[in-house]
């Protein structure tokens, strides 16, 4: 797929794409030039319509060891104008990621600091090793983690993400688990291979069903009933099962067969 710099984007034949982050000599530190080309990766995802899924990884021992030290450096000499448009570039990023049409996991190991977490936060399903090292770890610096915050706050919860917020202490990938921000740890050592299951268990379903059931969740939110949510869900059940892949899943059931999306996986 397209050529970057510090991404790379990977396409399977088996149709799911993998987005690394590509500088591990630096921990895979965000900086400007990152941050951009995964925008421009995620649109290169969102285009593709041949694509069931997306994994979002690190390159080497960490997942991101969060904002790269020079770039800060870069940024504290720049005026309030100029911070509000680099704060803008990451909001773009973490908007486009978490209203990514596909279905996303993150897959975390080593470290996590920082805007790795609004990243995690953003994507569907997070997976990691349980002795993975996250952190909220913007006040240790005088920052805040401002524009992660929403996805950070859907992902563990206010009250969590307050103390985290506020402490910077760092906590285990099992405790992140515990948050609600991993679904799931494994030994380091076994997390290709847990990867692997995920993404065999994935494949098993209708790319078209996933996107509906990620946008269904999305309008559903906090679950409030309204009339205007009714109507909604009677629409996208409705819809579905008339669409294509509906006909050919309900097709295949009855007939006691594996689905067409199964056959090309």
């Amino acid at each position: 797929m397209t050529d970057f710099t510090t991404v790379q984007l990977e396409k399977d034949p088996r149709g799911f794409a993998t987005l690394w982050l590509n500088r591990p000599e630096k921990n895979n530190a965000f900086n400007a030039e990152m941050i951009r080309e995964l925008i421009l990766a995620l649109d290169a995802v969102q285009d593709d319509k041949s694509l069931r899924f997306l994994v979002v990884r690190g390159r080497g021992k960490h997942f991101s060891a969060g904002a790269d030290l020079a770039w800060m450096q870069q940024s504290a000499a720049l005026d309030y104008n100029a911070n509000l448009n680099d704060a803008r570039e990451l909001a773009e990023l973490m908007y486009n990621l978490y209203h990514l049409k596909v279905p996303t996991l993150a897959v975390v190991q080593g470290a996590a600091f920082g805007g790795a977490l609004g990243l995690i936060a953003c994507c569907d399903m997070a997976i990691g090793a349980g002795d993975a090292q996250l952190s909220l770890s913007e006040v240790r610096i005088g920052l805040a983690p401002a524009v992660i915050s929403p996805f950070v706050v859907q992902a563990i919860g206010e009250r969590a993400a307050r103390r985290y917020a506020l402490t910077a202490e760092r906590f285990s990938g099992e405790r992140a688990r515990e948050l609600g921000l991993l679904a799931e740890t494994y030994p380091a050592d076994s997390l290709d291979e847990a990867l692997a299951g995920w993404i065999d268990n994935l494949l098993l379903n209708s790319p078209q069903a996933m996107q509906t059931s990620k946008e269904l969740f999305k309008e559903v939110g906090s679950g409030v009933l309204t009339p205007a949510l009714r109507r909604y869900t009677e629409t996208a059940i409705a819809r579905i099962r008339v669409s294509a892949e509906g006909q050919e899943g309900l097709r295949a059931f009855l007939e006691k067969r594996k689905p067409a999306w199964q056959e090309q996986a």
